[in-house]
């Protein structure tokens, strides 16, 4: 059930993202004629692909399933992870499907694995101001943890695992209070998870780069190190206030050490885009087109049809990425205007029971339904679109190839028990099965350790 609004008292998450931003005209799932163009293949899977030449094929025939809910049963044949259109050969493995749902799996394009308290005790929690009390009340929480990181990251995305997420772009802090210990937890728990799930880690600088001493350093060590995939960065000018000198930092760091960028941006008004602009402006300059995303943008959803197609085309130009938690009906992206523009748009679950809040699950198809649930979808095609930014929406910002079921796709794929896409949308059923890599990594709901 939809949690109805609460009455303003102490301020939480919810109504710190929701506050005061203007209700967005567009909605986030309206449907799309482009779909986006299908991730290049990687020279490590150009290589991979080689290695396994000379060797055997692995075959896996996953038998009586409905690929998107098809109204009659097929067989997936599955060779070395990817989808064949070529006959199984005599002896193949047979899973069966039960006549069930195939849909892709998800991405979550944007979480916090290292905050979570995930799997553990109760943490009651105290009421906060602003960021700067969040975070406080972060390292008091991060003090009294006796699960390390790794343990209790790996719990929450081994949890993602087994309700169907493939992929996911996890955030770790990085400040002196902690130094490299969230990015190594996280990074721990992403080797145990190899066989099961892609992850990139960002460096994210929770407690500002420029207003906490000594963050830039840490920063500059996790990407010299090859710990992580990205430098984070946080409101430049409403929490950082050195909009110059956080950018220079940030996209200095990424430039030396061919690292991505992905910054939260809460700012909205006029600070956000100016921060958009700043961000534009150094992804040009360096050449960093295809490895920049923009994390929440709520300056983005109170613009003027003109405005936001400016901007759009400009973040379509550089190919900069952007990413909705879909917090509310007036913070969530215009997905669909986006994409009309180019602009690569991923879904995410953000924090998980930690500091900031009680809630959250990991779970990217109760995302996909909040998604609509918040943007007041109905039709079949809306929900059909809500999947799709769960899926290939995430899959396009973090550089993935689709699975999509066609030849030569990565056999990532859900089964479920359902009528049809949009029923499961809303009626989000168990995950039966979770196949990463034509290796079946999850059952009924349980990760296969």
């Amino acid at each position: 059930m939809h949690p109805s609004p609460s009455t303003p008292a102490a301020l939480s998450r919810r109504t710190m993202l929701a506050g005061a931003a203007a209700l967005a005209g567009a909605t986030a799932t309206a449907a799309a004629t482009a779909a986006p163009a299908q991730a290049a293949v990687t020279p490590a899977a150009a290589a991979d692909t080689s290695a396994r030449a000379g060797r055997r094929a692995k075959t896996v025939v996953f038998r009586n399933v409905r690929p998107f809910g098809a109204a009659k049963p097929t067989d997936l044949v599955v060779v070395d992870g990817r989808i064949s259109d070529g006959p199984a050969p005599h002896g193949a493995k047979v899973v069966d499907g039960g006549g069930r749902i195939a849909l892709p799996s998800l991405v979550d394009a944007h979480i916090h694995p290292d905050k979570t308290t995930w799997g553990g005790s109760w943490v009651s929690r105290r009421p906060a101001s602003g960021i700067a009390d969040y975070v406080a009340q972060d390292v008091e929480l991060f003090r009294s943890q006796r699960r390390p990181v790794a343990e209790r990251a790996y719990g929450l995305m081994s949890h993602a695992v087994a309700r169907g997420t493939r992929g996911m772009r996890a955030h770790a802090d990085v400040a002196p209070a902690y130094g490299l210990a969230g990015v190594e937890g996280v990074a721990e728990a992403r080797e145990r998870l190899r066989h099961a799930l892609d992850v990139q880690i960002v460096a994210f600088p929770q407690h500002g780069v420029i207003r906490s001493p000594g963050t830039a350093a840490l920063l500059e060590k996790a990407a010299r190190e090859g710990v992580i995939d990205m430098i984070g960065g946080i409101d430049p000018i409403g929490f950082d206030q050195a909009l110059d000198e956080q950018l220079d930092v940030v996209f200095g760091i990424a430039d030396r050490h061919g690292v991505g960028v992905d910054i939260h941006l809460h700012d909205r008004g006029e600070k956000g885009m100016l921060a958009m602009r700043g961000i534009v402006e150094r992804t040009r300059a360096l050449s960093l087109a295809g490895k920049v995303t923009v994390s929440h943008v709520f300056c983005l959803p109170g613009l003027t049809d003109r405005e936001l197609g400016s901007i759009a085309a400009d973040l379509g130009e550089q190919d900069i990425a952007l990413t909705t938690v879909a917090p509310s009906d007036s913070l969530v992206l215009p997905i669909a205007r986006l994409r009309e523009h180019g602009v690569r748009v991923g879904l995410g679950s953000d924090g998980v029971r930690d500091s900031w809040s009680p809630f959250g699950d990991a779970d990217m198809m109760h995302r996909a339904h909040i998604l609509g649930w918040v943007t007041d979808v109905r039709l079949d095609d809306e929900l059909n679109e809500c999947y799709r930014v769960a899926t290939h929406g995430g899959t396009d910002v973090m550089g993935l190839a689709h699975a999509d079921f066609r030849p030569g796709a990565p056999a990532d794929f859900v089964l479920v028990r359902g009528e049809c896409l949009p029923q499961v949308v809303v009626d989000m059923p168990r995950r039966d099965m979770v196949v990463h890599g034509g290796v079946v990594v999850a059952r009924d709901g349980e990760f296969l350790a």
